[in-house]
């Protein structure tokens, strides 16, 4: 792979204010859900959409494809479907008399995988180790995946396998006027079209790399330890955020720090993300309602102090 450009703060800051210009000329969401959309991008996580049909799911992972200039795919999930058919199979070539590897669509750059949790366990599987390896092993081959790398997962509200993604968005609907603008600009042609890249592949690489050197103290990750202990030991909660829930919010803290042109991330930024990474990996106790799991992490953040 060519060196890449090194990009400072502030170059990090402008290309995700052009990604996320782009992305809502053409789907109506609240600016929460693309700037957590970027942070997953930026700290390479992986988006867990939990939403009803119609909301915009599809093209907001569209949208942020077209906007990069990278490839995308589709995964509509059904009962029947296949590990090989999310990973790729060795076919065999009778004119060669060997075996040839066909890849899957998870080897595009921006992957929608559409309801999720209609897939088998296996399937489900196959396609959380992708996301976790970055890598596919056929017949002892290992395929590396493309670089960046992003799972865009839907389901509907019912549990499925949530660990390997890095926030939950819940898209909403749009405010009124935002849905009659959609209707004025979406009514004779698919607006997701019309988009222009407004960075490339190599960018999105080097914001990467900028978020990943983004400085996190040590107080701030003591602050981001304590803010998992504490829903760990709320009485509503059966099991709390894991270590690895806490990794992934401190990763998101940088890219979300990066993104506003900063090169520290501050306990403000874990506190913006805390529900969008911690929320959807909550196993809650016995006779909590849903609307605990949000309440669990407002009460760690009034509870834990920032250090």
């Amino acid at each position: 792979m060519a060196t890449l450009p090194k990009l400072d703060p502030m170059a990090v800051a402008e290309t995700g204010a052009r990604l996320r210009e782009n992305i809502q000329r053409a789907v109506k969401v609240r600016d929460a859900v693309v700037r957590d959309l970027l942070v997953a991008l930026l700290a390479e996580g992986h988006v867990l959409i939990e939403d009803y049909p119609g909301v915009g799911k599809t093209a907001l992972a569209r949208a942020l494809a077209r906007s990069l200039g990278a490839e995308y795919a589709r995964i509509q999930c059904t009962v029947d479907l296949l590990p090989a058919d999310v990973i790729g199979t060795n076919l065999f070539n009778q004119r060669e008399a060997r075996f040839d590897f066909r890849p899957g669509p998870v080897f595009a750059n921006v992957v929608l995988v559409d309801e999720i949790n209609r897939t088998s366990p296996k399937t489900q599987s196959g396609l959380l180790e992708c996301m976790q390896e970055r890598q596919v092993s056929i017949d002892k081959q290992v395929h590396e995946l493309a670089r960046p790398f992003m799972v865009i997962a839907t389901q509907n509200p019912i549990e499925a396998q949530l660990d390997r993604f890095m926030v939950q968005l819940v898209l909403g609907y749009p405010e009124p006027d935002a849905e009659s603008d959609m209707l004025a600009t979406h009514g004779d042609r698919d607006v997701v079209f019309d988009l222009d890249a407004v960075a490339d592949v190599g960018t999105v690489l080097a914001a990467q790399a900028a978020a990943a050197g983004v400085h996190g103290s040590d107080a701030l990750r003591r602050y981001v330890v304590a803010l998992c202990g504490a829903t760990r030991e709320d009485f509503r909660v059966e099991l709390g955020a894991s270590p690895r829930a806490a990794l992934l919010l401190f990763r998101a803290a940088k890219a979300l720090a990066a993104l506003e042109g900063r090169d520290h991330a501050l306990p403000d930024d874990v506190q913006a993300l805390a529900s969008s990474v911690l929320e959807h990996r909550l196993l809650l106790a016995p006779g909590a309602t849903p609307d605990d799991r949000r309440a669990v992490i407002a009460d760690a953040l009034e509870q834990v102090p920032a250090l």
